[in-house]
């Protein structure tokens, strides 16, 4: 298997969690979030930018959620770089925000890539961030 950043992973190097579309669960996520990031020794305030993007990315996927939905998030892990993807199925028409909004702003901002993808009724939020040299 290969990641978005082309650093062959394993099995043991993903992480699947799967919660209720609901916002009282995005806390379990952002748990996830910060212990994973640590773990890669992420600076503090990276682990912080990380946990806000991610938070930011499932909020954007909860307005358009269909309702008893689930969300999918896959982490995986390689030396220096976590990617995390969530994905949730989607209300028929339903579309992300533009890129220009501020909300994609944020995502962007906080990590070192950002994308998203629509198809056969789900939407999916891919963050990519690589831990800074020196840590």
């Amino acid at each position: 298997m290969t990641q978005l950043t082309g650093q062959p992973t394993t099995d043991d190097d993903v992480v699947h969690l799967t919660v209720p579309a609901d916002g009282g669960y995005l806390g379990v996520l952002r748990t996830a979030t910060a212990g994973l990031a640590a773990r890669l020794q992420f600076a503090l305030d990276e682990i912080e930018d990380l946990r806000i993007a991610v938070d930011e990315a499932c909020a954007m996927l909860l307005a358009i959620a269909t309702r008893d939905a689930e969300l999918d998030c896959r982490f995986a892990v390689t030396d220096d770089v976590l990617t995390v993807e969530v994905t949730v199925p989607t209300v028929r028409g339903a579309r992300l925000p533009a890129e220009s909004s501020f909300a994609w702003k944020v995502l962007t901002a906080l990590t070192t890539s950002a994308s998203a993808s629509a198809a056969d009724g789900r939407a999916t939020i891919s963050l990519l961030t690589r831990r800074a040299s020196g840590y």
